[in-house]
């Protein structure tokens, strides 16, 4: 770590060192990106046990600092969780690279022909809080799409993030790549944030992925173009068509699965017309699994549930708590996700096809879901091996960031001594 009033200037070489590596990172050939992240793989499994010794020292760490046992859930590292990091590696590696892919080609009637190709954004920095996995999933896909990447873990997995990235390293060096490719800010001083959101010079876009303030404070703060991974205020709506198994199994997996991510529950809107019946059931359900249902006056029942305060309906709990509350039919479900949503993910429990056609007609959330779980907001589920976070603004990239959303495009237009008239 180093000491506060180094920060500037270590920052300023970080990012030095970065731009330089994008350079060379915008032309490496996919092989050898594909054998980097393989490499990294082998040596996360390698070192697993190095790896869950650092996540002891920052769950000890995050304990004395009185985290909540849902953030300290996503801190935890165990050898589950590093195979599946591995394994997001591995399926990173795998995919087609999209440096270079043609996005479009046409040619004009005065004979140029024109191809627009995806190309790396170059320097992409990654700021987030309390899990470790981000290190490896974002080291893959800036890597995979060309770009050099610089991260900033939060304190809680500072030991964590250490030996993952050591582990990244590794893969580079393994296929000759720029070690700088993949930097880490080395230091839990929160001086080095504000450096980055100030080098544009140096990086390109900033990625935020975590709460409410980190996000707040980098959209106010950052001169460098932001990806914004707003909060997770995840509503399902419960239709008076929902099929009743569907809805238990489905609200029950969206919200207790893991309580921390940002795909989980956090709100049920519940048609009036099966509030007393499919309503009451499912929070019989959510009850005995131990979450505490904060419920409106038309579901509220003394002893079982919290009575609803203004301060529920647009809270993101990442915990064992939803909010509920009945509507009187779709359209009051759309217009209360309007004003309490966060344009993240949302989701319609129904068998009815044309209501689910009104819900995602009308809303315009990063991802809308038909009668899953909301748990599958996630780029590894998309398909993406991976994700660097969940998009909610509208430029550029949304909805989960993979590979192919960290790149941009450029256009290759070819003549024959061709002139303008």
């Amino acid at each position: 770590m180093t000491d506060g009033s180094d920060i500037p200037a270590m920052m300023q070489d970080i990012g030095a060192r970065a731009r330089a590596a994008a350079a060379d990172l915008a032309f490496a050939p996919a092989e050898a990106k594909r054998r980097a992240l393989e490499a990294a793989a082998d040596a996360v499994w390698k070192d697993r046990a190095r790896i869950i010794e650092a996540n002891a020292r920052d769950m000890a760490f995050a304990r004395e600092k009185g985290l909540s046992g849902a953030m300290l859930d996503r801190l935890m590292l165990d050898e589950a969780r590093i195979e599946d990091m591995a394994a997001g590696l591995r399926a990173v590696a795998a995919q087609d690279d999209p440096v270079g892919q043609v996005i479009a080609e046409w040619t004009q009637p005065t004979g140029l022909h024109f191809r627009r190709v995806r190309t790396p954004l170059g320097v992409v920095g990654v700021i987030y809080e309390s899990r470790p996995n981000v290190t490896a999933d974002a080291g893959a896909l800036c890597l995979k799409a060309g770009n050099a990447v610089i991260l900033r873990g939060g304190s809680e997995s500072f030991h964590s993030s250490g030996a993952i990235h050591d582990c990244l390293v590794k893969g580079l060096k393994a296929a000759g790549l720029p070690l700088d490719a993949i930097q880490r800010v080395p230091t839990r001083d929160r001086a080095a944030v504000s450096a980055m959101l100030t080098m544009t010079d140096h990086i390109d876009v900033i990625v935020p992925r975590g709460g409410k303030g980190l996000v707040g404070l980098v959209q106010r703060e950052a001169r460098v173009p932001v990806f914004a991974h707003l909060e997770g205020i995840v509503h399902i709506y419960i239709d008076k068509a929902a099929d009743p198994q569907k809805t238990l199994d489905v609200v029950l997996n969206a919200k207790t699965r893991r309580t921390g991510v940002c795909g989980a529950a956090e709100c049920l809107l519940i048609h009036r017309d099966v509030a007393d019946t499919l309503g009451r059931d499912l929070i019989d359900l959510l009850v005995k699994a131990g979450v505490r249902v904060h419920a409106d006056a038309a579901l509220h029942d003394e002893g079982r549930t919290l009575a609803a305060t203004d301060d529920d309906w647009g809270h993101e709990y990442l915990d064992m708590d939803i909010a509920a509350k009945v509507v009187g039919d779709i359209d009051e479900a759309i217009a209360h996700i309007r004003r309490f949503g966060s344009n993240h993910t949302d989701c319609i429990l129904t068998e009815d096809a044309g209501a689910v056609a009104r819900f995602f007609e009308r809303l315009d959330s990063a991802i809308l879901m038909h009668n899953a779980s909301t748990q599958f907001a996630d780029g590894g589920e998309f398909g993406m091996g991976a994700e660097i976070g969940i998009a909610t603004g509208k430029m550029h990239a949304r909805g989960p960031v993979g590979a192919e959303q960290l790149t941009s495009f450029k256009y290759l237009v070819v003549g024959d001594g061709t002139l303008r008239a």
